[in-house]
This record gives C-alpha cells, sequence and structure tokens, in this order.
C-alpha cells in the first residue's frame, strides 16, 4: 500500500499519479496499476479495457470525447515524450471550456486520470511515441466526438507548436519548433470549436 503519490489538479475530476518506482543498477520495478492503492487515495473507478497506440513525431491526437458512454482514462507513456490534454466539456461545470496539460514521458512515468465529462488529446514531442490507457467503459462505435485542438476560445498553449489560426481545425501551417509538420487525422481536421460542438 502506499505505492502512488496523487495530486488534484485545479480543474475538478483530473488528477497526477506518480508511482513508486525502486531501481538500481540492474534496472527498475514499479506497479503501474494498483486497484488498492487507487482506492485508498479515493479513486475507485473501475476499468474495463487497456489500450495502446504508437505516433510519431508531430501527430496530434484529439481532442475526443464520449458522447452517450463517457469514459474514464488512465494514461502514461511507455515510450517517448507527449504532451497531454484535457478540456472540461461538462456544461454544468464552474470550469467549463478550461483545460490542463502536462508532459507524460517514459522517464518521469507520471499517469494522468481524466474523468468522464472532458476531451482528450496529446501531442507527440519525441521521434516516437507508445501511449497507454485503461477506460472505465468499452469502445461504442459512433459514439466518439470531438473539438478542435486549435480552437482559440479554449486557448491551448501546445508546447513547441508555431503557426496561425486560420479559422478550422486543419493543421496546415503548423509546424513543432523544429519544423516538424503537425499531423492530425481527417476527422480531426474537420471538429469545430467547443461553443460550436457542446450546446
Amino acid at each position: 500500500m502506499g505505492q502512488i503519490k496523487v495530486e488534484k489538479c485545479e480543474i475538478e475530476g483530473l488528477y497526477v499519479i506518480t508511482p513508486a518506482v525502486h531501481g538500481d543498477d540492474r534496472g527498475y520495478f514499479m506497479e503501474s496499476y494498483n486497484l488498492n492503492d487507487m482506492k485508498e487515495q479515493g479513486l475507485d473507478m473501475v476499468f474495463v479495457q487497456d489500450n495502446q497506440s504508437m505516433s510519431k513525431k508531430g501527430v496530434l491526437r484529439g481532442l475526443h470525447f464520449q458522447k452517450q458512454f463517457p469514459q474514464g482514462k488512465l494514461v502514461r507513456v511507455i515510450r517517448g515524450r507527449v504532451f497531454d490534454v484535457a478540456v472540461d466539456i461538462r456544461k454544468e461545470s464552474k470550469t467549463f471550456g478550461k483545460w490542463f496539460g502536462i508532459e507524460l514521458t517514459a522517464e518521469n512515468k507520471k499517469q494522468f486520470y481524466v474523468s468522464p465529462g472532458f476531451a482528450h488529446g496529446f501531442l507527440v514531442l519525441s521521434d516516437e511515441a507508445e501511449f497507454c490507457y485503461k477506460v472505465t467503459d468499452f469502445y461504442h462505435p459512433g459514439d466518439e466526438g470531438g473539438i478542435a485542438w486549435n480552437d482559440p476560445e479554449v486557448g491551448i498553449n501546445w508546447p513547441e507548436i508555431v503557426g496561425e489560426y486560420n479559422g478550422t481545425a486543419n493543421a496546415e501551417g503548423y509546424t513543432l519548433t523544429d519544423g516538424t509538420k503537425i499531423l492530425l487525422s481527417e476527422k480531426d481536421q474537420k471538429t469545430l470549436t467547443l461553443k460550436e460542438t457542446i450546446k
């Protein structure tokens, strides 16, 4: 017990979790998830599925949310470096439209829990990144929604991105500071602003 440190973020429903890492000259060991430790910290969500993805530098996935079957997500990076973001899309929330971001890396081993009611996305800052996450509900085809990653009213400060907002979610003209193009899925390029999406 007591193998994790949990920090509440300024937006209710978001938590940064740091595991205890035991290392020596051979390597390290850590518990990436322990139900009892989570419950001890007041986090009693139940996960039903593990997912993993690999993305190249400049890939930006998001901002995604589920419409009828919202998921809580416990995310971490096992290779590389990403900037991970959650945006509060709960209309009744006092922090509606506010965002929180954190850098997740294979080295810092931090995890980020995003409760249901948030749009979520991440930007890959390393040559490649492997991203793992647990979810509290199964994937339901056709249930995914999205908001524009560059919505000026939300105003996410994506690190290392340069470019001017052109009125759409299209990433044309945006790059990382080293010239790497920002890569979005076709679906993510067609997303609308928060105000246009959540009515």
